[in-house]
């Protein structure tokens, strides 16, 4: 039986309860640097980091009034320090707090992301091992092509995710940034050491330049980086989607104990987690066009990115957890049919060695173009009369003239097509093996 999904961490991440100790945590090293550079006195100081916190209810009732989240939470933390309050927020923005607050906790989120696309690509990677020489037949245009293995299939998703998880270590670290610059960026009112110390004390670099904002071109990377690993998900559930077609039936989703594909069917078995994980793709695509346009903004600053941040920052990743969770179960638990694989790879009657043939031929010294002339008039034969291309390749006495019946059995051997796998495996995987004692997913 499959756990339903239980990860709370990424939810966290985003509560008001991290976001507001965030924003404390930025306020106290503040005073820590001003307190180097001898303007927080060291008795403010102690007092500060002894009695800073701050109440999530009593921060909502205040901003019930001011209308204003960062004045709220100064209020609301300044009640339980008393006189030394003065010295929080000193030569700061509003933007100081929340654009660092935000990339930390879109740091945060990107590491647990992280943690799920390893445990995809482990999974992956043992469906691609355990399957390595299984023969398939390929498809272009949904039509059969020619034989691969399952195992190829494997490696391909989990190649494409290994470029995921390129992509969003690059992601994490351009959104890694920090700022504590004052009202326009330009340290008017605030040394830089404090932006300095700040950033290093949360594990963030200092924004090279910035107005009153983080430039969101570094957003639209993560966000649009967060795409694209949904994407690839979707990829896969369509492959599977694909592969669990009655008529095709190589692949399917698991099927528990109890379960129920239909209100009126009581046959049905559905792709359901498949069909759940290409609509969620939807989604989280559908927030990058919002981050592409948050990129331009009013001179130093106006706050249309902010709403529409609140929203993708938390739905964006959270989402993208639960489909990496669920990807990871369903091909952990597919089930795969190898021998309805064969059936199909038979299915054509031999036409998948069409280019077998043709190069064979052209091998034995006539023209590519007649070559495929000869080909291509057995083939469309068995198509249109469902007859065995074999057995019409031997009976054509033209095709005789260049090969024998032991070369258009060599032509008809599947063994041609899967040669390479080891070689592909060892570019793929580097020679590892599988990972057979996989570290069991964080709940």
């Amino acid at each position: 039986m499959i756990p339903r999904y239980t990860r709370t961490e990424m939810a966290k991440i985003w509560e008001p309860e991290n976001k507001y100790k965030i924003w404390l945590e930025i306020e106290i090293k503040a005073c820590e640097a001003f307190n180097k550079l001898g303007i927080v006195p060291d008795y403010a100081l102690k007092k500060i980091k002894e009695k800073a916190k701050f109440d999530i209810k009593r921060i909502d009732e205040i901003e019930k009034k001011v209308k204003h989240d960062v004045i709220a939470f100064l209020t609301c933390v300044g009640e339980y320090i008393g006189e030394e309050s003065r010295y929080l927020h000193f030569g700061m923005t509003s933007s100081d707090v929340l654009d660092t607050a935000f990339a930390l906790q879109l740091k945060q989120a990107g590491n647990l992301l992280l943690e799920d696309i390893t445990q995809l690509m482990a999974v992956l990677k043992n469906k691609a091992f355990e399957y390595k020489n299984t023969p398939i037949i390929g498809r272009s245009h949904g039509v059969h092509a020619e034989p691969t293995t399952f195992g190829l299939k494997m490696a391909i998703f989990y190649e494409e995710m290994k470029r995921n998880r390129e992509r969003l270590v690059n992601a994490i670290e351009n959104i890694s940034y920090g700022q504590i610059s004052g009202a326009v960026g330009n340290f008017a009112n605030i040394n830089p050491f404090v932006e300095e110390y700040v950033c290093s004390a949360l594990g963030l670099k200092p924004e090279p330049i910035s107005t009153q904002i983080i430039q969101r071109d570094r957003h639209a990377q993560f966000f649009s980086t967060l795409a694209i690993i949904a994407s690839t998900i979707e990829q896969l559930a369509t492959e599977i989607r694909h592969l669990q077609r009655t008529e095709v039936r190589e692949a399917e989703e698991y099927f528990t104990e109890g379960q129920k594909g239909s209100s009126a069917m009581p046959h049905k078995r559905n792709p359901i987690i498949s069909e759940n994980l290409t609509g969620l793709a939807r989604i989280v695509r559908s927030y990058v066009i919002p981050a592409l346009e948050n990129i331009a903004l009013w001179h130093e600053r106006d706050i249309s990115h902010s709403s529409v941040e609140r929203i993708i920052g938390p739905d964006a990743t959270i989402a993208l957890d639960y489909m990496l969770y669920r990807a990871t179960e369903l091909v952990k638990n597919l089930i795969v049919y190898p021998e309805n694989m064969q059936k199909n790879l038979d299915i054509t009657g031999g036409l998948i060695y069409s280019q077998r043939l043709l190069l064979m031929l052209a091998d034995s010294g006539i023209s590519r173009e007649e070559a495929y002339e000869l080909v291509q008039k057995n083939a469309m034969k068995a198509w249109k009369e469902n007859l065995n291309f074999k057995e019409l390749i031997k009976n054509d006495k033209k095709i005789k003239k260049y090969l024998t019946d032991e070369d258009i059995e060599r032509a008809f051997d599947i063994s041609y097509y899967t040669k390479n796998v080891d070689y592909i495996f060892s570019r793929v995987f580097n020679n590892e093996t599988p990972d057979v004692n996989m570290k069991k997913r964080k709940k």
